[in-house]
């Protein structure tokens, strides 16, 4: 009989289009169960072989009432499934689904992909988050980060005292977004943002950086991606004429294809997804200089970094871009693909978690 792995995340979503290639991987040897939101993608994990179970987790609550639930669910789905090893994703499946693991004395990998907003702003939330992370991450077998100034930061703060790693982010799968030749600029430069509508995404200062920069080049378009989780339809009707919002779609590579340059004023990441496709598309890149994007690009090669929350900043990388000639721009792009090839492929990612598992085995085993 095969051992179980069980993963904990947020969302089935963010599982099946960033570590679906890790799923497949893991299931050649083992039973894998997901616990997560009952949100989409379910049916394309289960054709992978896994078994999806529903979490009632709210993401973004601050209602600890519903915390203790969260934290109960997973002690008594560990409990029945009693698996091998626990892999854990984002903040919540962090803390609770690590806890209960010490309590069960379950080992568990758990992986940081991004601070989230409650550390990122500081106070009081803040403060709670340290002492959530702290109890939850200390007895993991391995805590990976996906960046070295998180992992830092987690250490430096006692938020973790065991073993850590730094992974590429969730890598980019170079086949799914294979390089695609440069697009015509004819009919103008298209620009793309791909992410969750919110605030601190950048959206709003990247509206405002476009009304500016369209004045001067009228010739350019923004492509917004992404599902809501704020409300910016007042603005988009505003803006309808340089700024077209095309909610969220499954298959972003069609999207990486068309446009010239992706764009992303993000404040805060572990490893910014959309730039490592777009890059891995042979698209240029302009993206904030904060720890999670600010790896994904090298200035003036790859792509442009701009200072987060700051309009002026983005208007200047924008124009930067829209100075160079298209033969520049399609170097550059060719060059963010070669790094993507470098640093970014998602087997280094793969590789780094059977490594991890075979220590639990192993030690398991002796």
């Amino acid at each position: 009989m095969r051992e179980t792995i069980l993963i904990i995340s947020n969302t089935v979503g963010g599982l099946f289009m960033f570590r679906r290639e890790l799923i497949e991987t893991l299931s050649k040897n083992y039973t894998i169960e997901i616990i997560a939101s009952n949100k989409g993608y379910i049916n394309d994990l289960e054709k992978l072989g896994c078994h999806v179970i529903s979490s009632p987790i709210d993401r973004r609550g601050t209602n600890p009432l519903n915390d203790i639930k969260l934290f109960r669910y997973y002690m008594k789905s560990i409990k029945r499934l009693q698996p091998l090893i626990v892999l854990t994703y984002t903040i919540k499946p962090n803390v609770y689904g690590g806890l209960a693991c010490i309590y069960l004395r379950k080992p568990y990998i758990s992986n940081i992909t991004g601070l989230g907003t409650s550390i990122e702003n500081g106070g009081f939330l803040s403060s709670i988050s340290f002492l959530l992370y702290r109890i939850g991450l200390r007895k993991a077998s391995c805590v990976i980060f996906q960046n070295e100034t998180h992992r830092k930061m987690f250490v430096d703060n006692g938020l973790t005292k065991g073993k850590t790693r730094v992974v590429p982010g969730s890598g980019v799968n170079l086949k799914q977004h294979c390089a695609e030749p440069y697009p015509s600029e004819v009919d103008g430069i298209r620009f793309l943002f791909v992410g969750r509508i919110m605030k601190d995404k950048g959206i709003g200062e990247l509206i405002e950086a476009f009304r500016v920069v369209h004045e001067k080049y009228p010739f350019i378009t923004l492509d917004i991606a992404g599902s809501e989780v704020d409300d910016y339809s007042a603005v988009f009707r505003e803006v309808e004429d340089m700024v077209h919002y095309i909610g969220f779609q499954r298959d972003m590579h069609p999207l990486y294809k068309n446009c010239h340059c992706a764009i992303l004023p993000s404040y805060h990441e572990g490893t910014a997804n959309a730039m490592l496709e777009a890059s891995a598309t042979a698209r240029p890149v302009i993206t904030t200089t904060v720890p999670g994007c600010r790896e994904t690009f090298d200035e003036g090669i790859t792509g442009f970094g701009c200072e987060a929350k700051n309009i002026e900043s983005l208007i200047v990388a924008i124009e930067k871009f829209l100075s160079l000639t298209t033969e520049r721009r399609k170097q550059m792009g060719l060059a963010a693909r070669a790094k993507m090839e470098r640093e970014y492929d998602r087997q280094i990612v793969i590789d780094a978690y059977k490594e991890e598992i075979e220590l639990i085995e192993r030690a398991a085993n002796k």
